[in-house]
């Protein structure tokens, strides 16, 4: 018996230690410098899979009114629609960094990011950061983008690809250009990638791709560029009359 009631008195200590731990309070952090302005360093617009780790992490930079970077700045970041930051809020380190991991929503689509912090009076600015959740077809868009387009398409160059697009006498536009294809229909971008720019009265630069990527590849293809849009691409809803 009496070894029965020290049993259960462990057990008790053991559930309250763990109550008070999943009650425990976040210690609150608070600056100890101040900038202005706040600089995205690395991880903006990157692709993975819904519910997933991202696989770098989100860098932002403080900076002060003459651009040197603020050690010990407080950031805040926030996410919508179900994305987890690791790190909530913490202070900017020696090179006026401050990093932190980021996992998306359990669903495909984009995920609004905001990295907050304040200066010396307390007023804050802000930076805005996107992630994307890619699922199968984008993810195949992507890959059929870093296999035929992007070398054209995308201004920047990568270790593996160099750019083209300054070689070009027409600048094309970027698959994220959201405020020019946004215009067009899933039917127009589908003719101008099988037949080429010609298709839409655009530049002759643009090849046709119809004896290269299937109708389901040019599906993924659109799905990816509907993904990245900037502004976001929206679809039309249903129009009822008003009587």
């Amino acid at each position: 018996m009496k070894r029965a009631l020290i049993i259960l008195a462990a057990s008790t200590l053991i559930l309250c230690a763990g109550c008070n731990h999943r009650h425990a309070k976040v210690a609150a952090v608070h600056a100890k410098a101040y900038g202005v302005t706040l600089v995205m360093s690395s991880g903006n617009k990157q692709l993975g899979t819904p519910g997933t780790l991202l696989p770098q992490p989100v860098v932002v930079e403080v900076d002060d009114q003459n651009g040197n970077t603020v050690q010990g700045a407080l950031v805040q970041v926030s996410g919508t629609g179900g994305v987890h930051v690791q790190h909530a809020q913490g202070l900017t380190d020696e090179d006026g960094l401050f990093t932190t991991q980021v996992t998306l929503g359990n669903t495909d689509g984009r995920y609004d990011l905001t990295a907050v912090s304040s200066d010396k009076k307390g007023k804050q600015f802000k930076l805005k950061l996107v992630e994307f959740a890619a699922a199968y077809q984008q993810r195949l868009g992507y890959e059929l983008n870093v296999k035929y387009c992007s070398r054209c398409h995308d201004p920047e160059s990568t270790s593996t690809q160099v750019s083209n697009y300054g070689n070009l006498a027409v600048d094309p536009h970027t698959l994220s250009d959201g405020a020019s294809l946004n215009k067009l229909s899933d039917a127009e971008l589908t003719s101008i990638i099988q037949h080429g720019g010609p298709a839409l009265n655009r530049s002759a630069l643009m090849p046709p791709y119809d004896a290269t990527l299937n109708k389901a590849d040019i599906k993924a293809l659109i799905a990816y560029i509907r993904l990245i849009a900037d502004p976001p691409y929206r679809t039309a809803g249903v129009v009822y009359e008003q009587k």
